[in-house]
């Protein structure tokens, strides 16, 4: 058997074949993705669960089914971390937040998210579950009551978030693989900030049964990989209809993974003019355009498109993300479940009070204070309302746009990666770090980040692809064109080069 350090840097594809061949053992992989978890998470923070036996016990028993001569799934022994904020029946369930734990034990689910049994039924191996921004409110993963995760290219710097356990986990080789959860950007840019590939589906292409809400018309379970093809194989999998999930898509799903490779010379490239100009950084431009050029060169047409309501994108999004959220996170009460606490005063809503402004952090409360503002009487017409009739015309920019081309590139965040606690006492500052994501997410619409080169302080840059609902298989060919031809792929953070053993 080959040494089974060398398939922590292995792809996802190359690990399950390797499991499915008999050429390594699934317990054997899982072993040494262990050995870099104890390794490096001291340094990162990007877990907040995992238990190594169940690890293992996860992955003998897929060896077992393979001396049984049982067929394997397409995640044969491939360690996939979890986002916190999905449902695992064998594992906490966080959130990222003080008031999911009572008595000192965090809640545990009494059932798995769907995308968690589909890991399962793949044969994956659940690594454990990943730190998050609180209720996945947040940018740079630091809203999380168990601290900040930090960026392994600099370990001074953010991850980007929600989801910026997951990223880190993938960068640094913790996991094959992730899955995150994107309302705003928050798979897209974490897989930029940490030179990690990030795949957010169209709206309803994947199950949220299971998924903690923060805002139900526009979260949305995706993948992260170190490739392409990895994220599309978990995505693959993950996806398709779920009669649990009335919002669940009944659209085929397309094979992604083939789609990787193939001939892009007829794609058509947009370039939206409202992406490329006053506040992006100018090594992030000059790499995105880079990689658009990149694209021309291997055959793709090049067109100016006009996105001309992305303007209005930040303000219409925290309008309408924020009255879901605070609709969503009334059920964390201190009745049914998580934590309570009980004030001197005896009554029912001073127990609601003191168990809210003790179990919520800083962010969780000014969202759901903004979100129930707006739909306060007196102000859902003003800006409630109004937010979703622009809603509307962004949909309709990307629909005019899509008449025109195939996928529009941009790239992920208008700034690289940026400094722990710089933007923390400036929300608003870090609200406008999510310009290039929130549009697509508005629109419903798939999109991924694919890494660009660093920048020259060694910062990761990413590009953007959006495709029209239900391309994902477009989305992934011109990712992995542009992928094949980066003379930064396969770069490794500097803080994930740690000694595994």
């Amino acid at each position: 058997m080959a040494d089974a350090d060398d398939w922590t840097h292995r792809s996802i594809g190359q690990i399950a074949a390797g499991v499915q061949h008999g050429e390594v053992s699934a317990e054997a992989v899982a072993a040494a993705f262990l050995r870099r978890y104890e390794a490096i998470e001291p340094q990162v923070h990007a877990f907040l669960h995992l238990q190594s036996a169940r690890v293992v016990e996860q992955a003998r028993a897929i060896d077992a089914k393979r001396v049984r001569n049982e067929a394997l799934g397409p995640l044969a022994g491939v360690p996939i971390a979890v986002k916190d904020s999905l449902c695992t029946i064998d594992a906490p369930t966080s959130c990222g937040s003080r008031i999911l734990a009572r008595d000192g034990a965090v809640w545990q689910p009494p059932y798995d998210a769907t995308v968690v049994e589909k890991l399962r039924s793949a044969d994956a191996v659940l690594m454990g579950k990943t730190n998050l921004d609180e209720f996945a409110m947040g940018s740079s993963t630091e809203s999380s009551a168990s601290g900040p995760t930090l960026n392994p290219w600099d370990l001074g710097r953010v991850p980007g978030g929600s989801s910026g356990g997951s990223a880190v986990a993938v960068a640094c080789r913790m996991s094959a693989g992730a899955l995150g959860s994107d309302t705003g950007g928050s798979i897209r840019q974490p897989a930029a900030f940490t030179h990690t590939v990030g795949l957010k589906p169209t709206y309803g292409r994947v199950s949220r049964y299971g998924l903690v809400a923060y805002a139900s018309s526009l979260d949305q379970v995706g993948s992260f990989g170190s490739d392409v093809r990895g994220a599309a194989r978990i995505l693959e999998v993950i996806g398709g209809h779920d009669p649990r999930d009335a919002t669940s898509a009944t659209a085929p799903m397309e094979k992604l993974e083939a789609a990787c490779g193939r001939d892009v010379r007829s794609i058509r490239i947009g370039v939206p003019e409202e992406y490329f100009g006053e506040g992006l950084d100018a090594a992030v431009e000059q790499r995105v355009r880079r990689a658009i050029e990149a694209l021309r060169g291997a055959g793709c047409t090049v067109h100016a498109v006009h996105l001309p309501h992305t303007r209005y994108a930040i303000a219409t999004y925290y309008i309408l993300a924020t009255a879901e959220a605070s609709s969503n996170l009334a059920r964390f009460d201190g009745v049914r479940f998580g934590l309570r606490v009980h004030p001197q005063r005896g009554d029912l809503e001073a127990m609601y009070t003191s168990t809210r402004s003790t179990g919520f952090g800083a962010e969780v409360k000014r969202r759901i204070m903004l979100g129930t503002y707006v739909l306060s009487a007196g102000y859902y017409d003003a800006y409630y309302l109004k937010a979703q009739k622009v809603r509307t015309l962004l949909r309709r920019d990307f629909d005019e746009a899509f008449r025109q081309v195939d996928v529009i590139a941009a790239p992920a965040s208008p700034i690289p990666p940026w400094k722990l606690g710089e933007k923390l006492d400036d929300p608003l500052s870090m609200y406008l770090a999510d310009i290039y994501t929130l549009p697509a997410s508005l629109a419903g619409l798939p999109a991924i980040s694919v890494p660009c080169e660093p920048t020259q302080d060694g910062l990761p840059v990413g590009l953007q692809l959006i495709a029209p609902a239900f391309q994902e298989a477009r989305l992934c060919a011109v990712a992995s064109a542009w992928e094949a031809m980066n003379p930064a792929r396969g770069l490794v953070a500097p803080h994930a080069h740690v000694a595994a053993g």
